[in-house]
């Protein structure tokens, strides 16, 4: 599915966990966030980004390294590309294209292209790095909980808010790096959307939002999530009224009360 925010910004959303890619067009630049999942969906990313190219510079941004985020890294030739310092150094780069192998031999699906782990070549290594292109400034922000080498993206003056596998409206909080971490990385939302003019969030699964409050309601959500879990508090029928699709998530709620144990909040 596509769809387009305005001139600048399209989101596509892929029929599988409803997973986003977002292309920002400027002047002199296109920027595209996490090509994925199909083929024929990362072939529609393409073509749309060849037609809107004219000759501008391409960058691709990464959010983090799970592999339905990163496997379409090699569909855009000429891309600059930008991630954090922790994506480039994963050591588990090898672990992460043998899942992309395995999904693509369970489903029969070719690629016209090559897969290989994305070579970063912007590093982002703090909070608040900017970069500059033309009448846009990108700000970027360490975002770990999720995974340890997550980024979150802001997009000024257009407000656009790239939040990767944060702030859904269809999963909850999946913690594979750390409780603290994920703690912190939504602290770092509350700062962004206090210091910055968010007109549009766009998660790295689900829906994208130009309510306000929405967004904040997302933050809430999630805090009261991880906040259950601390508390050992019984969060199983919450969760089916919040999140539709829960009983195919239910594996991951199981893994996050067991990271809550094995970093000894309990």
């Amino acid at each position: 599915m596509q769809s387009y925010l305005n001139e600048q910004v399209t989101i596509f959303q892929s029929s599988l966990y409803q997973t986003t890619s977002t292309v920002i067009e400027t002047q002199t630049a296109v920027f595209v966030i996490d090509p994925n999942w199909l083929p024929i969906e990362v072939e529609k990313i393409q073509t749309f980004v060849e037609n809107c190219r004219q000759g501008k510079k391409l960058f691709l941004i990464f959010t983090h390294s799970d592999f339905d985020h990163i496997l379409g890294a090699n569909a855009f030739e000429g891309a600059i590309v930008i991630s954090t310092q922790e994506l480039k150094d994963h050591p588990k780069k090898q672990n992460i294209l043998q899942e992309i192998k395995d999904f693509d031999s369970s489903y029969y699906l070719e690629r016209p292209y090559s897969v290989s782990f994305p070579e970063v070549d912007i590093v982002v290594q703090e909070d608040g790095e900017t970069l500059e292109e033309d009448e846009v400034t990108l700000s970027f922000f360490k975002a770990p909980g999720h995974t340890h080498d997550g980024l979150i993206t802001v997009i000024e003056p257009l407000g656009v808010l790239v939040a990767g596998d944060y702030l859904s409206d269809v999963e909850f909080p999946f913690i594979f790096d750390s409780v603290s971490s994920y703690i912190k990385t939504l602290h770092t939302f509350e700062y962004i959307i206090n210091q910055y003019e968010i007109k549009v969030l766009v998660p790295g699964h689900g829906n994208p939002t130009n309510d306000l409050d929405s967004i904040q309601y997302r933050i809430d959500t999630s805090k009261k999530y991880v906040q259950g879990l601390l508390n050992n508090e019984p969060l199983v029928e919450w969760l089916k009224q919040e999140y539709p699709f829960y009983e195919g998530m239910k594996e991951e709620h199981e893994q996050n009360i067991k990271k809550v144990k094995e970093e000894n909040y309990c």
